[in-house]
């Protein structure tokens, strides 16, 4: 085996190692999700070399070099002050949802109006219109991390791909009976999932935009779906209750999650697919052994409904959102409440973490997206100036830029 190169990975925090083994090019990563800005970055190295016989002694100054930079990086934009940049009346009728590219340099809208946007961040100017969906287009996405192509998912019941650069649309899914409410690329970008209220999810070939399999098994709209970092499960959440995994690469069920007792309103995997976290209109959230399908832990303590809830990038940290108006962070270890984010004066549809796992960004029905200490709970920010409702708010990769959309037809950078 021999080391070719070494590269950075942000988020979350890597180096990734190109080798060569018998003539062929591979890669593998060095997880460093426990590095902070004051971690003993020598101790570590020396840890990564006992550990990993790429790393030689020659190599140990470059992989130093590469985790300070990743300090550095942690440390910038931690403590960030984010101020207006630019209020964007985007559309004529009502926002369906805002999403970002990768750097951040790009993001679109999707509205009732039928069309979807794509906006340049730098100048809030209008790069494209993409036009054709014949019905409200309810559900979009970057393929990131490439950030070349689009997929845009309508009441229309049928899902497009489309061009980053030149706008045009490459292909129409076609085969729901129903409205088309959730989307996701898989990382590997060869895939697109949709899901429908017709009760199934589709997987969509996006190089010659045939059908690839239908995955039937829900016995209520499916609302909530996406991919697990390495791209061969799919998870799938549902108003029957339950959440499905399904394998990618046969469009066969693996298990079926069964103990929420109302709608499910969110379901993904941490990072590196050992957990799967989903919540719930029963007014909780529960924590699933990724390996068979067993419930391991029930979070709970909000009043009301769970509308949104994540992992931080590491998978160390679980964020909920609730229509009782707060949000909670707990320990993914322990399972148990860390703090409680307390301010805002209406339901919470969204929380995200920054890419640090320091900052939590939620937006309410109270017209505000608030900003907060992951640890301590304590507002940091609120973004005030919309007139009605946030029902999307995104970080960029970096954490330096968000975006917010509202029922008040526009969208907001904040920088």
């Amino acid at each position: 085996m021999k080391l070719k190169s070494l590269l950075l990975r942000y988020y979350p925090p890597g180096i990734m190692l190109e080798y060569e083994e018998s003539g062929q090019l591979k890669t593998k990563s060095i997880d460093l999700l426990d590095l902070h800005t004051s971690t003993d970055v020598n101790a570590l190295v020396e840890e990564i070399q006992k550990a990993e016989p790429l790393i030689t002694a020659s190599r140990a100054d470059q992989v130093k070099l590469l985790i300070q930079r990743l300090q550095n990086k942690l440390g910038q934009y931690s403590n960030h002050k984010f101020y207006l940049f630019k209020v964007l009346r985007a559309h004529i009728l009502p926002l369906t949802n805002v999403a970002l590219n990768k750097s951040g340099s790009c993001f679109i809208t999707g509205s009732y109006d039928r069309t979807c946007k794509l906006w340049d961040t730098a100048s809030g100017e209008e790069l494209h219109t993409l036009e054709g969906h014949r019905n409200v287009v309810y559900a979009i996405a970057f393929n990131n991390p490439y950030g070349d192509k689009i997929a845009t998912g309508s009441f229309d019941k049928t899902c497009k791909l489309w061009s980053v650069e030149t706008g045009t649309c490459y292909h129409t899914f076609r085969g729901h009976t129903a409205e088309i409410v959730c989307l996701s690329f898989n990382p590997q970008s060869t895939l697109v999932a949709t899901g429908s209220m017709d009760t199934t999810a589709k997987l969509w070939d996006i190089q010659n935009g045939e059908e690839v399999f239908t995955l039937t098994g829900h016995s209520a709209e499916i609302i909530s779906l996406s991919f697990n970092t390495s791209g061969n499960r799919i998870i799938t959440g549902s108003f029957d209750h339950t959440v499905t995994v399904w394998d990618a690469d046969t469009g066969r069920k693996v298990y079926t999650l069964i103990g929420h007792c109302a709608e499910i309103s969110s379901a993904l995997f941490n990072w590196d697919c050992s957990l799967i976290l989903t919540g719930s209109m029963d007014k909780t959230c529960m924590l699933w052994d990724a390996t068979n399908g067993k419930c391991v832990a029930t979070l709970t303590g909000h009043d009301d409904e769970i509308l949104d809830s994540c992992f931080d990038y590491t998978g160390k940290l679980i964020a909920t959102a609730s229509a009782d108006g707060t949000a909670r962070v707990f320990s993914a270890a322990t399972r148990k409440c860390i703090t409680k984010l307390e301010g805002h004066e209406g339901e919470i549809s969204k929380i995200s973490f920054n890419p640090q796992g320091n900052r939590l960004l939620t937006g309410s029905s109270d017209k505000t997206a608030r900003i907060w200490d992951a640890q301590t709970g304590q507002c940091f920010q609120v973004l005030e100036g919309h007139t009605d409702e946030i029902f999307s708010c995104a970080f960029n990769y970096k954490g330096d830029i968000i975006i917010t959309g509202s029922k008040d037809n526009t969208c907001r950078i904040w920088r």
